[in-house]
């Protein structure tokens, strides 16, 4: 049940971090957000498209903020039922301020989005995301290309999906 943020019967969480990898040097990485207990609170999918809730449309708006907080691009991104995509560039010059990481950029989004939900629906102390998150550093353009394309037809695929609730109707 989405309501339920107990700390029952947690797993035991493997670091998934890659060791030593610094997530402040200029890159391309695809990052994957799920909701507390994977809730599908963002979006509706219908005809192959997200149809954005109240919440969805607060993550597109700060999604599309973050090239504006930080000295990255958001390439591409998709937000489905109870997770998000991102493609996130970061292209700094040398003389950047101090370096902003991956983590940095993940964590501030997961704040701001929470507390502006909560705001938006006079709600105290919810959360929204889950604990972590999902990166994968891009090395190449085959790569690249294949997780564009992994976004574009999430929609689409969605019963197919990882996160996709099974054994349950999709309403």
């Amino acid at each position: 049940m989405c309501d339920d943020f107990g700390m029952n019967n947690l797993p035991v969480r493997k670091p998934n971090r890659l060791k030593g990898y610094d997530y402040s040097q200029n890159g391309v990485y695809f990052i994957t957000i799920c909701t507390k207990n994977r809730c599908e609170i963002l979006s509706d999918i219908c005809r192959g498209g997200a149809l954005l809730r109240p919440i969805g449309k607060i993550i597109e708006i700060e999604i599309e903020n973050l090239s504006e907080r930080f000295d990255i691009n958001i390439d591409k991104y998709v937000i489905m039922p109870n997770h998000i995509h991102m493609i996130i560039t970061i292209q700094r010059a040398e003389q950047s301020p101090a370096p902003t990481t991956i983590v940095d950029i993940i964590c501030a989004f997961k704040s701001i989005t929470t507390k502006l939900a909560n705001k938006s629906e006079h709600i105290s102390g919810r959360q929204i995301w889950q604990r972590s998150y999902h990166d994968h550093i891009i090395r190449n353009e085959q790569d690249y290309l294949s997780i564009w394309q992994y976004i574009d037809t999430n929609p689409i695929k969605w019963e197919e999906d990882c996160f996709y609730p099974k054994g349950t109707a999709n309403t």
